[in-house]
């Protein structure tokens, strides 16, 4: 019974997950990566009848926290190297010129 219990509470209830997308940032021309959390469902609670259903959503409740503390952990830091692959990447590219960089040098006031 508490094996069954505990194979339907693995394969029951939500997840979270990190998903990483790419997105274009227009200040630097550079297309750069950003992780996020998605929930996903990993199955379906079953027929389940008196204590054996508060044992199932109360283990289903804790592996949907425990996912989410791990996939936090991952996307945080995720982002943080991201972070520092963007900023390494926007000062190497070439970013649009200011228009005081593209006008001809002025001539030097004449004492």
């Amino acid at each position: 019974m508490k094996l069954g219990v505990a194979a339907v509470v693995l394969l029951a209830g939500c997840v979270y997950v990190p998903r990483t997308v790419v997105v274009y940032d227009p200040a630097c021309r550079i297309e750069a990566k950003h992780m996020t959390m998605e929930m996903a469902q990993i199955g379906q609670l079953g027929h389940c009848q008196g204590s054996g259903c508060a044992a199932v959503l109360a283990g289903a409740g804790a592996v949907a926290a425990a996912s989410a503390v791990v996939s936090g952990s991952i996307v945080v830091t995720g982002n943080v190297v991201y972070w520092f692959e963007k900023q390494g990447r926007c000062l190497a590219s070439p970013v649009a010129a200011s228009p005081e960089a593209t006008s001809p040098p002025r001539p030097a006031p004449s004492t």
